[in-house]
């Protein structure tokens, strides 16, 4: 199965304030996961992710605050 999340193109602001709400929502999952979790390896790896994210969407913020037009996004979720 899959979810076309996302597909058009968005000004730069609109652009942001996506990608910044999903990753947010991302970030607040490992979060959660982070503070129900005993593994320390585990706790680890979530916090590495978060910090993954945190510099993709500073990546990507930066890439979309440059760009001079409009940005086209894209996101599918595959169900497997």
């Amino acid at each position: 199965m899959n979810i076309e999340l996302i597909k058009g193109d968005f000004t730069p602001s609109e652009a942001l304030d996506i990608l910044t709400r999903l990753v947010a929502v991302k970030i607040k999952f490992h979060e959660r996961k982070i503070e129900k979790s005993d593994s320390e390896e585990d706790i680890k790896m979530r916090e590495r992710r978060i910090r993954q994210l945190q510099q993709s969407m500073h990546d990507a913020r930066q890439a979309i605050l440059s760009a001079k037009t409009n940005c086209r996004l894209a996101s599918d979720v595959v169900i497997r």
